[in-house]
C-alpha cells in the first residue's frame, strides 16, 4: 500500500503492529481507530484544497466557478432531466397508492403534486436563467 502521507503510514503501521500483539479480539476497535484517522486525514486534505482554491479566487489567479448554466450546473440540463426522471419513477407508486386508497380524487391530487413540483422547479430555473442573461 503506497501512501503519500507519512503520518498516516506511521499510524497504519502502529495499528497493524498493535493487532499482531493484541490479537484479533481487538480488531473492531483498531479498525474504528484507523477509520477515524483516515477520515481526519481526508477532512484535512479537503479543507486545505478548499482554502487553496479560495486564495486563488481571491488573488484573481483562478476565475470563480458559477453554478448556473451548462450541462452539469444546477440550472443545467442534467438537473432538469434528473428531476423529470425521478418524478416519473416516483409517479408510478404514488399513483398506485393514491388510486388504490382514495380512488380518482387521490390520483388527481398526487399528479397535481407531481406537476406542481416540476412547475415550481422549472419556474425557478427559468427565473435564474433570465437573471444571468
Amino acid at each position: 500500500m503506497a501512501t503519500h502521507d507519512p503520518e498516516l503510514r506511521k499510524e497504519l503501521d502502529a495499528i497493524l503492529q498493535t493487532r499482531t500483539e493484541l490479537g484479533p479480539e481487538y480488531e473492531p476497535e483498531l479498525m474504528e481507530s484507523l477509520l477515524d484517522k483516515l477520515e481526519s486525514s481526508v477532512d484535512q486534505r479537503v479543507r486545505r484544497q478548499l482554502a487553496e482554491q479560495r486564495m486563488q479566487v481571491a488573488r484573481g489567479t483562478r476565475p470563480a466557478r458559477r453554478g448556473g448554466g451548462g450541462w452539469g450546473g444546477p440550472d443545467g440540463f442534467a438537473a432538469r432531466f434528473g428531476l423529470a426522471i425521478v418524478s416519473l419513477v416516483l409517479a408510478v407508486p404514488l399513483s398506485a397508492i393514491a388510486a388504490g386508497t382514495v380512488g380518482m380524487p387521490g390520483l388527481l391530487v398526487s399528479w397535481a403534486g407531481i406537476v406542481g413540483v416540476n412547475a415550481v422547479h422549472s419556474a425557478g430555473v427559468m427565473g435564474r436563467l433570465r437573471r444571468t442573461e
